[in-house]
């Protein structure tokens, strides 16, 4: 009997692909007694989006998370998705903060360290490997499977092969996206199992439909792990059923050996959790076919949807996903993974809303397009190049070799903000909202975004505080509500916290004021009567195509400025946007500063 070994996703992948990584520590421990007696090969439950997640959303530490998790699964593997030398940001870090992160992660508690890059460029890689090694955790290479016409099943065979010479303890063939075919998984598997002599791990997507019957191929085609996902969070941009496939092996000579019973319990209880997070279901989760063709990833999907419906733009998801395959080939056929996925996908929809192909680049684009990501796997349009960097030159080395080292450079800029390492690396790794997620706790305010209330046979409750983040002429403020009048009162008294600075107001109308309540929980309010910046009449009014946040502002009055010149840098889904000058003059007024949210139409800047 060949025994097939599981790898359970509903901690990480899972509740990425379909509730937009919202699921909360809390929400994990009650079930992880019984997780840990079901004899799964690993559990993953760190990495991709969690980290992200946990202190822009959920105002976890994801370092805490890892060290309770360990705790309450003694008996389990605990597994990580490492983007090699991105690591979980979305950049590339020097060689000595890759080294302490993995270090950091194995003595916090991971034990399977699955690392990939987005390009399958396996220069990047090699630091990563070496120092899982160097810890003596497993090091699982991946190899990012698509489908374009410069990708190939012989080349996969050979990046694998290489894997496996640098020391990788397993393979995975890691389908994002959900592209592959019962065929396509027969002809890779048996291939990388004839010429290999460390186990092949299949992780795929069932976006398409055909994720199950793929893991049945490659089981028979001498794959013997596969991820799954427990039922209630299985299925469309997920991943097969747990139970489905443990039930299909049942009595054959690939049995699992695991308890169905048990698992359907555990099934049970993340079905009520589920309701919780209603808020994030996307409305791309089913099966949809399209992916075989626009190749987003299950992760990417629902965020993606999230985004859209934030800029009040979910109806236009159809042109974005006809518009990625265009990005995709212009920027030479990069998998679509993160963050490459998030790269080639933001730019689309700028492409789509800005109503202009190129008309607003990402610096990341930019960064893509000079090689400081890596090797691209094809060629490289040179006209969006020549639009995105000029003559600028693209380097062909590996990206690292020209960061120093970096860590202690690290540790001064968080300064007594961070109590550890685990600290400095999670600014590292995410910086404006990793200062700000330590100045709360210090200051004591994490709170977590509110979760809206759920209906229940005419009775509701809500699963979150009543608070939410309330954007008022340009300006985001944290209302927490702490006590109410008497709702009969003409006048009603709320007593709320603003900032953290305690407030009485009255409410007796909002008529001057627009109330719109946003996907991510919070609530938008725009005046009446307009917004306190001037509305972007003339040409040298410097203005946002798409609502965001000014990470930094470049310019001050009485600056002189050419055309093109960049001025601000802004954050719109994740991604940052240089925002240059229009025309040529002298900084008139400066209405934003580092923080700011702003939208379309308003005057950020004006220049004479």
């Amino acid at each position: 009997m060949t025994h097939v070994n599981i790898t359970d996703t509903i901690l990480r992948d899972a509740h990425q692909s379909l509730i937009a990584t919202r699921m909360r520590t809390e929400d994990m421990l009650p079930i992880c007694k019984k997780l840990d007696q079901v004899g799964y090969w690993s559990l993953e439950v760190w990495g991709g989006a969690t980290f992200d997640a946990c202190i822009r959303f959920l105002k976890e530490d994801p370092w805490e998370r890892l060290r309770m998790l360990r705790k309450a699964l003694p008996n389990t593997r605990l597994q990580m998705l490492l983007r090699g030398q991105n690591l979980l940001g979305y950049r590339h870090y020097g060689d000595d903060v890759v080294q302490a992160f993995v270090q950091r992660a194995a003595a916090n508690g991971i034990d399977v360290f699955r690392i990939f890059d987005a390009m399958n460029d396996l220069r990047n890689l090699r630091v990563s490997i070496e120092a899982v090694k160097a810890c003596g955790k497993h090091a699982q290479g991946a190899i990012a499977y698509t489908i374009s016409p410069v990708h190939s099943i012989e080349q996969f065979v050979v990046h694998a092969r290489e894997l496996e010479g640098m020391g990788c303890d397993s393979i995975a063939i890691k389908d994002m996206a959900g592209l592959l075919t019962p065929r396509a998984t027969e002809q890779l598997v048996s291939a990388m199992v004839r010429v290999l002599k460390v186990p092949v791990h299949i992780h795929s997507h069932a976006t398409s439909g055909l994720a199950s019957m793929c893991q049945l191929k490659a089981i028979e085609n001498g794959c013997h792990h596969i991820d799954t996902a427990i039922s209630s969070f299985s299925g469309g941009t997920s991943h097969p059923p747990t139970e489905s496939m443990v039930a299909a092996l049942r009595a054959t000579e690939f049995d699992t050996g695991l308890n169905l019973e048990l698992l359907q319990e555990i099934g049970f209880y993340f079905r009520e959790v589920r309701k919780k997070y209603h808020q994030f279901e996307s409305e791309f989760t089913g099966l949809d076919t399209r992916v075989q063709v626009n190749q987003v990833p299950g992760g990417m999907i629902s965020n993606l949807s999230n985004q859209l419906r934030e800029q009040g733009a979910l109806n236009r998801m159809n042109e974005v996903l006809a518009e990625i395959p265009r990005v995709r080939e212009e920027l030479g056929y990069p998998p679509l993974v993160t963050p490459t996925s998030q790269i080639v996908g933001t730019q689309a929809v700028l492409n789509v809303l800005t109503e202009g192909r190129y008309k607003n680049i990402t610096n990341e684009v930019k960064l893509y397009l000079q090689g400081r990501y890596g090797r691209p796997p094809g060629e490289v349009n040179s006209i969006v190049r020549q639009q995105a960097i000029g003559n600028e030159d693209v380097i062909d080395c590996r990206p690292a070799d020209l960061i120093p080292a970096e860590l202690e450079t690290l540790r001064i800029e968080i300064g007594e903000l961070a109590q550890n390492e685990e600290d400095v690396l999670s600014y590292a790794m995410f910086p404006e909202i990793g200062r700000d997620f330590l100045t709360q706790r210090a200051a004591g305010t994490l709170t977590p975004e509110p979760l809206e209330p759920v209906t229940t046979g005419g009775d509701s409750y809500c699963a979150g505080p009543s608070e939410m983040n309330v954007t008022l002429h340009g300006e985001t403020y944290h209302i927490k509500i702490t006590g109410t009048g008497h709702r009969t009162l003409s006048k009603r008294p709320f007593y709320i916290a603003v900032d953290g600075v305690p407030e009485e107001i009255m409410i007796e109308t909002l008529e001057e004021v627009l109330v719109t309540p946003q996907q991510n929980g919070s609530v938008l309010l725009t005046s009446a009567r307009g917004s306190k910046r001037p509305r972007a009449t003339a040409p040298g009014h410097v203005t946002t195509s798409m609502p965001g946040t000014i990470v930094d502002v470049l310019v001050k009055t009485g600056d002189q400025v050419k055309a093109g010149d960049p001025l601000i840098v802004a954050e719109a889904m994740k991604m940052e946007t240089e925002i240059q000058a229009p025309i040529a003059g002298t900084i008139a007024a400066v209405h934003v500063r580092k923080g700011d949210s702003v939208n379309p139409d308003e005057a950020l800047i004006e220049i004479q």
